[in-house]
């Protein structure tokens, strides 16, 4: 496969999955183990940084109305009734916070994990399970709107995001979800915060791991290449416009789905998933 179809392909799944409850991170590893490729040469472990990126980038775009709003009303909220505790950017950063800390406190056993997809399976398989029995169970929500969120509701989410960290395959969008409708919240309204929390988390994470690659890009342990060709710009640029416009097209869609159908579909389809990885890992194909 020449290196631009590859970049198109690990755009579009980039994009699908980032914020889908279906895990981005599984599904490269899934597509790095069966396509036998190896997204741990410098180039490419750049260059999933960077797709990452231009999928964080669809989030701004499609909510620059709604982020325009939150910063206009900031701190007493369009009601009147929030503080600077409880304005929906305070939640998103309190949130973020909480996920942060013990996050970076277990970035070694979150690095081991990455490696593993037996790991991974077993949080698609999981994760998939939570998110049916949270779907059908939570039917009564008392949290219809973002705007209506309380502190110990986001900080919930946030401790509930912390299991996407340590253990790729389980999903941030899975876990703010499942975890915003088991504190109240409407399907609508967990959707939209797990897609605001995942601006300051993704990025973050993103641009911490592109400092590092910069950082070292000189010494044997560096992921940045030394040298960018035309090529190489050529297959990123590709790759991370792919990611962006899959990505946009993927947030409007799954707004709608939600609101109208849950999130059944996607758990079957992450234990099939699952049950698919345990079989290629058992006959060793993967």
């Amino acid at each position: 496969m020449s290196d631009f179809l590859l970049s198109i392909l690990l755009g579009v799944v980039e994009g699908l999955t980032e914020f889908l409850p279906v895990s981005s991170t599984a599904h490269l590893r899934i597509v790095e183990a069966v396509l036998h490729l190896d997204l741990h040469d410098p180039y490419w472990k750049m260059y999933t940084i960077v797709i990452q990126l231009g999928a964080i980038l669809a989030l701004p775009v499609y909510f620059w109305n709604r982020l325009l709003k939150f910063v206009a009303t900031f701190p007493r909220g369009e009601n009147g009734d929030r503080n600077v505790f409880t304005h929906p950017l305070s939640l998103t950063l309190i949130a973020y916070v909480i996920t942060a800390v013990p996050a970076f406190l277990l970035k070694k056993q979150i690095g081991q994990n990455l490696e593993n997809l037996w790991v991974m399976a077993w949080a698609l398989l999981l994760g998939g399970v939570i998110m049916w029995l949270v779907d059908a169970l939570c039917r009564n929500p008392r949290t219809l709107r973002m705007e209506e969120m309380s502190l110990p509701q986001a900080a919930w989410i946030g401790f509930a995001q912390i299991a996407s960290a340590v253990f790729p395959g389980t999903s941030r969008s899975m876990s703010t979800i499942a975890g915003g409708q088991l504190a109240g919240l409407a399907r609508g309204a967990a959707l939209e915060f797990s897609f605001f929390l995942s601006m300051p988390t993704m990025l973050v994470a993103t641009g911490y791991d592109l400092l590092k690659t910069f950082r070292h890009s000189g010494d044997e342990t560096g992921l940045a290449p030394l040298v960018m060709t035309t090529h190489n710009w050529i297959v990123l640029i590709i790759g991370a416009t792919v990611s962006f416009i899959v990505a946009l097209g993927v947030v409007a869609w799954f707004m709608n789905w939600v609101r109208a159908r849950g999130f059944v579909p996607f758990a079957i389809y992450r234990i099939i998933l699952a049950a698919i990885v345990f079989a290629l890992l058992i006959r060793g194909v993967i």
